[in-house]
């Protein structure tokens, strides 16, 4: 089975759909989206539209920390993420906002985990940048014996780590459009970049695809019209800092 991995949409449908048609060309089977589908960008109501068809299709969806946000906005603006979060709140339709409610935080296909953040204590969102951090996350998913396979997101970043012979977890830098052996006697930990807003001065959209039959987990950058989702922050009111954002991938 191919599976593609989206994450950290954040309220864009340009890149989203640009996303969705490579992976499709690439003969993807099953779908999984690992939370942020909404916050920052101007289209949350018709993201979710799509999604919620997918998932209604049998795609596989985690919630993410500003998928919560947008649920409950926080009172004071904190960060730059509450900026957009009361008015990504009122785009939503309330069937929207109880979709994303019952969503989970971690879900399981066989030998693939699937969460937002990290397996430790999703709830708590903690950034998954480091190797410390991938192995208290891929340590805290034993508790799932056949997991071989951890995808997260969060981070908006596309890395990958395995576990070594001696237990150690070791790094190992992804090149686009490479595929990666990924073979299911080690454990492995991926993060798979971000949909709608890249943050490595690389303005183009990050998606991972792995093959489950063999063994093989490639990333990828898909170009996309940035300039025309930048576009739509603007007329939305929303803070230029968001458009900028996109139109730099920073």
């Amino acid at each position: 089975m191919k599976l593609a991995l989206f994450s950290d949409v954040h309220s864009n449908l340009h890149a989203m759909d640009a996303c969705l048609a490579h992976a499709r060309a690439q003969g993807t089977q099953q779908l999984a989206f690992l939370g942020d589908l909404v916050g920052y960008g101007a289209q949350p109501r018709e993201v979710l539209d799509r999604i919620m068809q997918l998932a209604f299709e049998g795609a596989v969806v985690v919630r993410g920390n500003h998928d919560q946000l947008a649920l409950t906005p926080p009172d004071a603006v904190q960060a730059m993420g509450d900026v957009g979060a009361a008015w990504t709140h009122q785009q939503l339709t309330s069937a929207q906002r109880t979709w994303l409610s019952r969503l989970p935080l971690t879900q399981q296909l066989d030998t693939v985990l699937l969460v937002h953040a990290s397996v430790n204590d999703p709830a708590l969102w903690r950034y998954v940048s480091d190797a410390r951090a991938a192995t208290a996350s891929l340590d805290a998913a034993q508790q799932w014996p056949t997991v071989r396979y951890v995808f997260g997101g969060h981070v908006h970043a596309q890395t990958l780590y395995y576990r070594g012979a001696q237990g150690a977890l070791m790094p190992f830098q992804p090149q686009s459009g490479v595929a990666i052996p990924v073979p299911r006697h080690r454990q492995w930990l991926a993060t798979v970049g971000s949909v709608g807003q890249p943050r490595d001065g690389n303005p183009q959209a990050m998606y991972a695809l792995i093959d489950l039959a063999a063994a093989q987990l490639t990333f990828h950058r898909v170009p996309y019209d940035h300039d025309a989702a930048a576009q739509c922050i603007r007329q939305a009111g929303l803070p230029e800092f968001f458009a900028q954002r996109l139109e730099a991938g920073r």
